[in-house]
């Protein structure tokens, strides 16, 4: 009790519940522009937290980290442009429901399950850190191998498209993130002698070429002119209080699956709200409603990957390995600070640690209130005209995608990967599986090579470890089960049509 009072008592001083604020407001604003995401937003305000108390400082951080993650789904709800790549897992469901008028059924089940999830997170975060931390340092390249080919699975499970479009889609992913030098040879691959393609294609331009640009291209050659009509407050309020009565089961377990997959060290909350997208469809009595605007699949990725930020902190605080790359800087402020990441920091720095939870806690709570007027003001953009609406998205690509590495070259990625995908949907072959194709493409392969290494090429060493058997035979069992399904369902539909094909005389 005695370090709960003294880090109450640190929290609830008036400059660390300013500092809180403006984070929170920065957080909102920053995860809201495609292509600033949440580990810009935090990386902006390091040379401020220079200045700041331990406590403060941390929560500048923690605060930022998670609105940002919010935020990225208000134009990914409103404009089918994903904020952040959290966003990217459900843009196209929350997209549908405004499409039909039903923004604030988005954004409220986003905004209310974003902040539960980040609850239920931090709660897990400050009673099992140690142990998952345990756990988390105890995965080697074989885990990560087998848990990116289960996130490969899951985007081509969710896709509202065909099996083999959905698997092409993702092929197209893959392939371009074999662009760049070649982890077993040094060689450069496919980078034409652009020595701007030798790191590969960033993932900030191709989001953004792929779903702004895209929208963009489109609304040129159709003319699409949306108008819906402006959410209001209470409406957002009632939904948000429908939302967890619905889907109070999605939001416990979507936010302990996100908590558990942030404390592994480069999983993150992008591989969260895939994964827990593609169990929410799984799991739910009603999949036939995927795709078409479904606030469920939302649910479940809301507080799966607001759930995972608050999980990175777990090997960042125990063992001093971030979980992510929001957790890399906050490990430095921290030392800076005079805390010192290690399995013994909440015996020498509990009070501090505690008054980081409570930090981390308090944020979620405030983005709530928070999140309602950014969605309000952000649900105007809707009545703004096409002609004058998307030549102000298009400034935002081009500043996004340069603000990456402040090269032009990342301007013509985003061009050309925004034209690739344009056609790419006007051919009925989704853009989402292509998406994580390009995230998790690079991780596989070098866990693959280091695998292959480390076994001197014995494929069953893919088998040898516990955690790896269980989720190397989940992963080939969903793949033949997807298979199958592919088959049968071909099956099915040649022998309707040589029933209801005329008889040839």
């Amino acid at each position: 009790m005695g370090h709960f009072a003294e880090a109450l008592a640190l929290v609830l001083r008036i400059d660390v519940g300013v500092t809180i604020l403006l984070s929170a407001i920065f957080g909102l604003f920053v995860g809201s522009v495609p292509g600033l995401t949440a580990t810009m937003s935090v990386a902006l305000l390091v040379p401020i937290t220079f200045f700041l108390d331990p406590v403060p400082a941390v929560a500048a951080i923690a605060t930022a980290s998670a609105t940002a993650i919010f935020a990225g789904d208000i134009p990914g709800a409103l404009l089918r442009i994903p904020g952040t790549p959290a966003s990217a897992a459900y843009v196209d469901e929350a997209h549908a429901l405004t499409k039909k008028g039903q923004s604030e059924v988005a954004l409220g089940t986003s905004l209310i399950t974003a902040s539960l999830g980040g609850l239920i997170g931090v709660l897990l975060l400050a009673v099992f850190a140690q142990q998952l931390a345990a756990v988390a340092v105890k995965f080697s390249s074989v885990e990560y191998f087998w848990l990116g080919c289960l996130g490969l699975t899951a985007a081509v499970a969710v896709s509202s498209a065909s099996l083999s479009r959905g698997a092409l889609s993702l092929l197209i992913g893959l392939l371009i993130s074999t662009v760049g030098i070649d982890i077993a040879t040094g060689h450069p691959r496919f980078t034409f002698g652009q020595m701007n393609l030798l790191d590969g294609v960033s993932f900030v331009p191709a989001m953004i070429g792929m779903f702004a640009l895209s929208q963009v291209i489109r609304s040129v050659t159709t003319d699409l002119d949306v108008k819906v009509p402006v959410a209001k407050i209470g409406s957002l309020s009632r939904q948000m209080v429908g939302t967890v009565r619905t889907y109070w089961p999605n939001i416990i377990r979507s936010s302990v699956l996100g908590n558990i997959l942030g404390a592994l060290p480069g999983a993150g909350a992008d591989i969260a709200a895939w994964v827990a997208f593609s169990l929410s469809k799984r799991f739910s009595k009603t999949p036939e409603k995927f795709g078409t605007g479904h606030p469920e699949g939302i649910a479940d990725a809301g507080a799966a990957n607001n759930a995972a930020v608050a999980g990175a902190w777990t090997p960042a605080l125990v063992f001093g390995i971030p979980g992510d790359t929001v957790t890399a800087i906050a490990i430095g402020v921290m030392m800076l600070k005079g805390i010192t990441p290690s399995p013994r920091v909440f015996e020498t720095d509990g009070t501090l640690v505690l008054a980081i939870f409570m930090a981390f806690a308090l944020a979620n709570l405030i983005m709530i209130p928070l999140g309602i007027i950014a969605i309000r003001v952000a649900r105007h953009a809707l009545s703004v005209p096409t002609r004058i609406l998307m030549p102000v998205i298009l400034i935002f690509c081009i500043v996004g995608s340069y603000a990456v590495d402040n090269t032009i070259f990342s301007v013509w990625i985003m061009l050309g990967l925004g034209i690739l995908a344009y056609l790419m949907e006007e051919n009925g072959i989704p853009i989402a599986p292509a998406i994580l194709g390009i995230v998790l493409g690079k991780v596989i392969e070098k866990n693959f090579l280091i695998t292959m290494l480390k076994t001197q090429g014995d494929m069953l060493g893919f088998f040898d470890r516990p955690v790896a058997a269980v989720l190397g035979v989940v992963t080939l069992a969903l793949w033949s089960f997807l298979i199958l399904r592919a088959i049968r369902s071909a099956a099915a539909s040649r022998k309707v049509q040589s029933h209801t094909a005329p008889a040839v005389k």
